[in-house]
């Protein structure tokens, strides 16, 4: 047995430590600099509990196991109290480095807890298991009652107990802890259970049952999904691009603007949250410095890339993200869309577990209960257990909105994707955007496809989106066609446009609703007093004067003319809800538009990534061991020296000198610091300019420049 942990890392070979790091690879992030500080990280609390949350159900049985054996630990003992397949997960728990030589670290024992698998301490005291047999039945309730957990119990008084427990205490099978209370030990517990620690071992994951489709059928639902997703991104970018909401002051959407946000897009709040924060990921909306809420400049450029490349980059963050947008909504808690309390610790292991066992399953629909228990035996997840039901429901309903999945089972866009194939397909799975529209005589019109990106935006400024799937239906009406005219078209353009898009004639009935509202919009304009109202109709000032809903502090100052202290936004707002048709002016009297492509002016700053650590290639990996071995016998040489007293003293044109002729080697050196203190410092010297020495330190692996003037001396190693 080794004396200490480090000294174990030190004998493994170099196969031995890629297995590790790449298990664990949170011990090279960033490289420890030796060996006694990669046993300390692997020993951290933080470590220990990633590597405990990465475990499944039956593993976590067989740690607990571990806990009530007596070191060195024996893998015939462990096989006893288990199972002989027990041996196989020592065995990976060596690779972890959660045992070594048969001895559990500290900080494991204490993740574990104290009473593992509700088993006490071991007795101090010899015992003599024959005699339980033999026991009164009064000493048997009390067994029975602590023999599965909680071990420990209460008395009246440890002086004068009932004969049961006295029984017991005389014979050393259960042990006082003060006095009321007493414990019982691990090893009268486990020879009660039977000679095993766990009354049910959870050695097999349970099965997962589901509906199965073909994967035609499974491809096709997930490209109309891949589409639907990649249209909403956009619809709502350009939703807000024109309103651009208010940010609340803690962060993030309010209720008010995430139920507009569905209703444009149609969809769920959850759905539109869910949205919303795949664009937040991506940098295509941010929050401005007047905390509204629009496109970033990402967006323009987002828009000129094919449909594959969209797709591609929202499922690459949203695979690694922290954030459950899930949350948004929760009647217990209030959270909000792009808010800062979204992260979850356990959100993206429990993401990429459900695409594993998807992955594993082709052309399974699985059940969401047989799914759900599945995932219990898989991901115990000692932090955070009590979300993961949601993330798991969460997740599945996420994958379906993105496409990965189709009628519930993996797709093969999916799968191409998580294998990191280069060509997906989306592009050829999908149908080519549409340039034109077949309008109808109820005043709505279809669009059979996609619309080309321009056409579907100046259409979306005139008409309704009223249902959605693989025909688009609009609806023109008065407030849809005053929302064109407030863009700056007039009612000829807007005939113009429908004419050349529609394969149809437009209605007559269409063209008088575009007229007539086209002759009211304007006739009542709206500037800044704090603004003011005027008209060339007395009688429709004189209308809005006596309207009670019109609740904006109007006063007339001229038969044409009211004024209000409110702001001219909100006045039209309040005007517009109420049935008029306001239009703003300028100064001057100009017609002014709205503007419709509003883009936030900051730089996007998009969330950080909470709790996950990327695993590392070979090469991070072979770089992290060389840097350790190196860090070791630096760390070794600097241990000799200081021990030793023996700090290089050499004059300046010595030290100039001795460095000249030792550059890309070795070096011993004293480097005093800004108090005049001197350290000992092992490096490789690489290049002198301007009296300033390039080198990499041993004690850090980095480059670092070291003043000649501070270098009270070196020597050659």
């Amino acid at each position: 047995m080794y004396r200490t942990f480090a000294d174990y890392l030190r004998t493994l070979d170099d196969a031995a430590l890629e297995r590790l790091f790449l298990l664990r690879p949170d011990l090279i992030s960033p490289t420890p600099p030796d060996y006694a500080a990669l046993a300390v990280r692997a020993n951290s609390g933080p470590s220990i509990a990633r590597v405990i949350d990465s475990l499944n159900a039956f593993e976590i049985q067989v740690l607990e196991a571990l806990m009530v054996l007596e070191e060195p630990i024996k893998v015939k003992d462990l096989e006893k109290i288990t199972d002989s397949s027990a041996r196989f997960v020592y065995k990976k728990f060596e690779e972890l480095a959660l045992v070594y030589e048969g001895v559990i670290p500290t900080q494991v024992r204490e993740s574990i807890g104290a009473e593992p698998a509700g088993l006490g301490p071991r007795s101090l005291a010899k015992l003599d298991l024959k005699k339980l047999a033999s026991a009164p039945e009064s000493a048997t309730k009390v067994m029975n009652a602590l023999c599965w957990g909680p071990p420990r119990g209460s008395v009246g008084d440890i002086k004068n107990p009932g004969p049961g427990i006295a029984w017991l205490l005389e014979h050393h099978f259960v042990v006082p802890l003060d006095q009321r209370h007493v414990v019982m030990p691990a090893e009268v517990a486990i020879h009660l259970r039977g000679g095993k620690v766990h009354k049910d071992l959870a050695s097999t994951a349970p099965a997962l049952e589901g509906k199965k489709y073909n994967q035609s059928d499974i491809d096709r639902a997930a490209i109309a999904n891949i589409s639907n997703v990649l249209r909403w991104c956009e619809e709502l970018l350009n939703f807000w691009g024109e309103t651009a909401p208010s940010a609340l002051r803690a962060g993030g959407i309010g209720v008010r603007d995430l139920k507009d946000a569905a209703n444009h897009l149609g969809v769920t709040e959850g759905c539109a949250a869910f949205v919303a924060e795949l664009c937040y990921l991506s940098g295509l909306v941010a929050i401005d410095a007047d905390d509204s809420i629009a496109p970033t400049n990402s967006f323009d450029i987002w828009l000129t890339q094919d449909f594959e490349t969209k797709w591609r980059n929202i499922i690459s963050l949203w695979l690694i993200t922290s954030r459950v947008s899930g949350l948004v909504g929760r009647s217990d808690q209030k959270f909000s869309a792009l808010g800062p309390e979204l992260d979850r610790v356990s959100a993206a292991n429990i993401r990429s577990r459900v695409l594993e066992e998807l992955r594993a399953n082709v052309e399974l629909s699985p059940a969401l209960p047989a799914f759900t228990e599945r995932m219990k035996w898989l991901a115990p997840l000692r932090r955070g257990s009590n979300m993961r039901d949601d993330l798991v429901k969460w997740t599945l309903e996420e994958c379906e909105w993105l496409g990965i999945t189709g009628l519930g089972a993996l797709s093969t866009f999916g799968a191409e994707l998580l294998e990191g194939d280069e060509d997906l397909g989306v592009n050829a799975a999908l149908p080519t955007p549409i340039d034109y529209i077949t309008i109808q005589s109820d005043q709505t019109a279809i669009a059979p496809g996609p619309l080309q990106h321009e056409i579907a935006v100046d259409l979306s400024q005139m008409a309704d989106i009223e249902s959605r799937g693989a025909a688009t239906v609009y609806r023109f009406t008065e407030s849809s066609i005053r929302r064109g005219l407030d863009h700056g078209k007039s009612s000829a353009e807007i005939i113009k446009f429908l004419a050349k898009i529609s394969k149809t004639p437009l209605p007559q009935p269409l063209e008088y609703l575009i007229s007539d509202t086209a002759r009211k919009h304007g006739q009542l304009r709206v500037g800044a007093i704090h603004c003011y109202l005027r008209c060339e109709d007395p009688s429709v000032l004189t209308e809005i004067l006596a309207d009670k809903r019109i609740d904006v502090a109007l006063r007339q100052i001229a038969p044409t003319v009211l004024v209000s202290d409110f702001d001219v936004e909100e006045v039209l707002t309040v005007l517009r809800s109420n049935g008029y048709l306001p239009a703003a002016e300028s100064a001057q009297g100009i017609l002014l538009s709205s503007p419709h492509n509003k883009r936030v002016k900051n730089r996007p700053k998009p969330p950080r990534i909470v709790g996950e650590i990327e695993p590392p290639t070979e090469a991070a990996i072979s770089a992290a061991i060389r840097a350790i071995k190196v860090g070791e016998k630096s760390t070794a040489k600097q241990s000799q020296l200081r021990n030793s007293g023996a700090v290089p003293r050499t004059t300046a044109n010595e030290t100039l000198e001795i460095l000249n002729k030792n550059l890309n080697k070795t070096l011993s050196i004293g480097y005093a610091d800004n108090n005049g203190g001197v350290s000992h410092r092992i490096i490789d010297a690489q290049q002198i300019a301007n009296g300033v020495l390039l080198a990499r330190d041993h004690s850090t692996g980095e480059l670092q420049t070291f003043k000649i003037i501070r270098i009270t001396g070196v020597a050659p190693l």
